[in-house]
């Protein structure tokens, strides 16, 4: 099955990105969907809208395939990806999770690369204490 459910992450990854057809995409989903970011969740019809609606500002970004692992019902995907004209280059890490063949839920976690060296700072620790 993991063999499977990479190759549909991996299809509509790259349908996406050649024809920009995002009702294809919605085609792998589950009805019950959910896309997770740190910042919000949304049901599949309301991302489908999201996707479409950035659609323009997206459609020539350069995607590179980093990683795609496949374990049971998930699949993650790390990519890096840069907008046309020198936008921000980021390094985004999606993780699917199927059920029933279909895409049951998603989780997306996004790191400008610029702000990759300060955004390590979090759990740089104080220097431990003597009680």
């Amino acid at each position: 099955m993991s063999e499977e459910n990479k190759s549909i992450v991996q299809k509509a990854m790259a349908d996406l990105l050649r024809t920009g057809d995002v009702d294809a995409l919605g085609t792998v989903l589950s009805d019950e969907f959910v896309h997770h970011r740190p910042d919000s969740s949304t049901a599949k019809e309301e991302w489908l809208g999201r996707v479409r609606a950035a659609w323009g500002h997206i459609a020539d970004m350069q995607v590179d395939v980093l990683q795609i692992l496949a374990d049971g019902d998930y699949v993650v995907l790390r990519t890096r990806r840069r907008l046309p004209g020198g936008g921000p280059e980021v390094v985004i890490v999606d993780t699917w999770r199927f059920d029933g063949g279909l895409i049951a839920e998603a989780w997306e976690v996004i790191e400008p690369v610029a702000q990759a060296a300060a955004n390590l700072r979090w759990w740089a620790t104080a220097e431990p204490t003597m009680n």
